[in-house]
């Protein structure tokens, strides 16, 4: 049995990984559909004090009250700035990370940093704009797809969910720089799932050295596609599953 930690990406909560949580579930693991602070169900709680320590400290409580172990940490999108805050903090208690349509950020940086161009125009407007300064709205769809999202494999289904459930996050969550200090993060096993980067384009930025892609020339990273639209758990969340459970097996590592 595997216990699995999915924390979803930036407007959405648990929720969002329902259809993952359940094929997981019914193959025998246990699994924690984390939201995060200001998120979900905790919308309630958003502030202007909740950036990404906040959301950082909010995986490390978990594994340490549930004082889980060996456990396969999942980040999807924004997440992957939180799964390596918390890596960094409770190493000892991961035995692999996941990064689906993420990856690590560096020590000094911030999401937002790591955002492309017209992504991080369109998220200062919205901040600015509709946020009053210290909230990231929900853009709408089509302000998702100008920003070079890819909605492949959304249906009417996964809109209006999406569209129903998502919430405004708190933007410091993106803005405040992480802070690194732990190696031991680096050694433990790590799975990339590439949904709208074809392997073959993300190894020719590694071997280019891009600053983004850095650490994914370490020795503990492998890559795996799926290809579909940057929410695989709305628009192949049977093939995500089933990807988790292959390449997470312990055969797999």
């Amino acid at each position: 049995m595997t216990t699995f930690v999915l924390v979803p990406g930036a407007w959405l909560g648990g929720w969002a990984w329902q259809p993952v949580t359940r094929r997981l579930r019914d193959h025998g693991h246990d699994v924690y559909a984390l939201s995060l602070t200001g998120l979900g169900e905790r919308s309630h709680l958003a502030g202007r004090d909740v950036d990404l320590d906040t959301h950082v400290t909010d995986v490390v409580n978990l594994l340490e009250v549930e004082d889980l172990r060996d456990v396969v940490l999942v980040g999807h999108s924004y997440a992957g700035a939180v799964v390596t805050g918390a890596a960094d903090r409770a190493a000892e208690r991961i035995g692999q990370l996941v990064y689906v349509e993420s990856g690590p950020i560096g020590d000094g940086q911030s999401f937002l940093d790591l955002s492309a161009p017209e992504a991080r125009a369109l998220t200062e407007r919205l901040v600015a704009e509709r946020g009053g300064g210290w909230r990231w709205p929900v853009p709408t769809l089509d302000e998702l797809e100008a920003g070079g999202a890819s909605l492949e494999g959304f249906g009417d289904e996964e809109r209006r969910r999406f569209t129903a459930h998502a919430v405004p996050q708190p933007a410091g969550t993106i803005t405040q720089p992480i802070r690194l200090l732990n190696p031991a993060r680096l050694k433990i096993p790590t799975l990339g799932v590439l949904c709208t980067f074809p392997e073959a384009q993300v190894r020719e930025l590694i071997a280019a050295g891009h600053p983004w892609f850095a650490e994914l020339a370490g020795p503990q990273w492998r890559l795996a596609e799926l290809p579909t639209g940057h929410w695989p758990m709305f628009s192949e969340p049977d093939r995500l599953a089933k990807l988790l459970l292959d390449e997470t097996a312990p055969a797999a590592r």
